[in-house]
């Protein structure tokens, strides 16, 4: 077959199918995100698996894994995807109130708590017709090759230093504090800022790291100052938490936003960090890719509207 040939046989529908199901890994996963039947998915798969002259797809376990050759196809149909939504409504002109696009984010739960419940009704109430998939940052995403891949727009969360090859817009700064139940030692007699020591071995909460290896941005501070506090804890939910702080000893080091939210819902005190650290700073990231994206130039500015009033309280 010719490349004409097979060119002539793929239309956008089965590119749709093959990125769905080789990010999916399941065809019955991938007909439900499509609002397919799963047999119809079946049918193209199998075409799919024509055309390209390899399985694409193939069992391992009680799962299924991409061959090399699908492997290499998810960028390449993320691509096609991306500049295919872009290709029209881009050179229209993005109108909120009419479009039917679907905005993809990854964002810290690190956030103000009030952050993506006002972002998610802001972008609804303005482009009622849109569509809104949030991922979280965990320890296995890699939100670099996501975004990369357009499998998310913009990502946003706190780095002490945001990757140089993305862009970069920064949201706010927040101060750094330490957040501990009312009848915790410490609130009758306060760390003493010249000797942290007491501070440092007391138990501390964090989160489990985003990625391997990363520290976050409190122990990073405090291995460049030749510290490490005593984590007893870490928990990937960073909403739980405050709540974990309010019933224990523990301690919880974050931004003073974050606490605020909290202050008066839980038996909770707000206490000063005895190390001083910068302040922590929020960014929304995002790849060269979908820069001159009007829509998702448009979602941008959304997020900078809600961190600008979340500031302001």
């Amino acid at each position: 077959m010719t490349d004409q040939a097979l060119f002539d046989k793929i239309d956008l529908h089965l590119i749709r199918v093959l990125n769905t199901v080789l990010t999916e890994r399941s065809v019955s996963r991938a007909a439900i995100r499509l609002g397919m039947y799963q047999p119809a998915v079946s049918a193209a798969l199998k075409r799919l698996r024509a055309l390209a002259g390899d399985p694409i797809l193939v069992r391992s376990g009680a799962g299924m894994v991409p061959t090399d050759a699908g492997l290499r196809m998810i960028e390449p149909s993320a691509s096609i995807l991306k500049a295919a939504g872009m290709l029209f409504s881009d050179a229209r002109g993005f109108d909120p109130a009419t479009a039917q696009v679907t905005f993809r984010l990854a964002a810290s739960d690190y956030l103000d708590p009030l952050f993506l419940p006002r972002l998610v009704a802001q972008i609804k109430t303005q482009a009622p017709r849109c569509h809104i998939e949030i991922q979280s940052l965990s320890a296995e995403s890699d939100y670099r090759a996501h975004l990369a891949q357009g499998e998310v727009d913009i990502v946003i969360g706190n780095w002490s230093a945001p990757p140089g090859d993305l862009h970069m817009g920064r949201l706010f700064g927040d101060d750094v504090v330490c957040l501990v139940a009312k009848d915790h030692p410490a609130v009758r007699k306060t760390w003493d800022a010249a000797n942290p020591a007491s501070w440092l071995e007391a138990e501390h909460i964090a989160p489990v790291a985003t990625h391997p290896g990363a520290k976050g941005v409190i122990d990073e501070h405090l291995a460049t100052l030749g510290l490490s506090r005593n984590i007893t804890v870490r928990c990937p939910h960073f909403g739980l938490m405050p709540s974990m702080v309010a019933s224990s000893l523990l301690v919880m080091t974050t931004g003073r936003q974050y606490c605020e939210r909290f202050a008066s819902l839980l038996p909770v005190k707000i206490l000063p960090c005895p190390v001083d650290f910068p302040r922590m700073m929020y960014y929304q990231l995002w790849h060269e890719r979908t820069h001159a994206s009007a829509a998702t130039r448009w979602l941008r500015d959304r997020v900078k509207s809600v961190a600008n009033t979340l500031r302001k309280e």
